[in-house]
């Protein structure tokens, strides 16, 4: 494991890391609790594409081909979730993508600020 990602194990949002392959790589604790009815820790190196739907498919393809990120919210079990998938460069190359899962309060106060 690459040294710098340790500071994530303990972070209290998920985040999952996966290669160009859509392999993942890298699972911090609060991610392996998060999908745990699916393997948890034993999902590294297995396909994030093995467990999306079609439509989901199409999306992550999407982030691939492009390399922009995508964000968006969703509600699940009562709890609202902020997520955010963005891609990931070594080198300044695409290398993956990133998902960070954060779990945010329902109403949630919304500044503009100049």
């Amino acid at each position: 494991m690459n040294k710098s990602l340790k500071y994530f194990d303990e972070f209290p949002s998920a985040v999952t890391i996966c290669d160009l392959n859509g392999k993942f790589i890298y699972m911090n604790k609060k991610s392996e609790q998060v999908f745990e009815k699916y393997g948890g820790s034993s999902l590294i190196g297995k396909n994030i594409f093995d467990f999306h739907n079609e439509n989901s498919k199409a999306k992550i393809t999407e982030l691939f081909s492009s390399g922009t990120p995508n964000s968006y919210t969703i509600l699940k079990n009562g709890i609202k979730k902020l997520i955010h998938q963005s891609p990931w460069y070594e080198n300044g190359i695409m290398a993956g993508l990133i998902e960070i899962s954060i779990e945010i309060p329902t109403e949630m106060p919304h500044f503009i600020r100049n």
